[in-house]
Parts: C-alpha cells; sequence; structure tokens
C-alpha cells in the first residue's frame, strides 16, 4: 500500500481524488504528464487497493479513492506533515530519501 504514496504523481492524483471522480483525462489536466503516464500511476494505485474504478460511456473509466480509510489516512499524512514537515524534509536518514541522499 505505501508504495501508492512512494511518488509525487500518485500522491498528486489520490489528492486530486478527494473532491470525488474523475477521468483520466481530467487527472492529466490536474498532475500533469502524459495520459500513459497517469494511467500507469492510477493502474499502481488500483493493485495497491487505494482507488477503484468505474467504466462509463464511450470507453471512458471514472477513478475515485477506495474507501474512507483512505481519505482517512491522506488527512492523517496531512496533519503529520503539518505538524512534522520541516524535521521531515531536513532528515539526513538516506533511508528517508531526505538532501543528506548521496
Amino acid at each position: 500500500m505505501f508504495h501508492g504514496f512512494a511518488d509525487p504523481t500518485r500522491v498528486a492524483i489520490l489528492l486530486a481524488l478527494l473532491d470525488g471522480e474523475r477521468r483520466v483525462s481530467d487527472l492529466v489536466d490536474t498532475v500533469g504528464g502524459s495520459q500513459s503516464n497517469v494511467s500507469g500511476h492510477l493502474a499502481c494505485l488500483k493493485e495497491c487497493g487505494l482507488v477503484l474504478d468505474r467504466p462509463a460511456e464511450r470507453r471512458q473509466v471514472f477513478y475515485r479513492l477506495a474507501n474512507d480509510e483512505v481519505v482517512e489516512l491522506l488527512h492523517a499524512a496531512e496533519r503529520l506533515l503539518n505538524a512534522n514537515g520541516n524535521a521531515i524534509a531536513l532528515c539526513r536518514n538516506p533511508l528517508m530519501g531526505g538532501p543528506g541522499d548521496g
């Protein structure tokens, strides 16, 4: 599941879905990148159980957050970053991917 949160584009997609269902083209407009790139990230998020899809007319597919727990997790992460974001950003532990990497 946390693999789904490991990429800024996937997090941006999840945050965009907080507002409700979106088509791939809507997400491309919101988060940027190509349609194939966003679709690939959505496939990862779906595999991780974080999003669900719903087929619609004309081969369109709508994506949404899988359940209320995903919403709660996103809100909890936001609160944690508000409280500890500076410490996280300055982390020198190479396992955390901070500025001390490399």
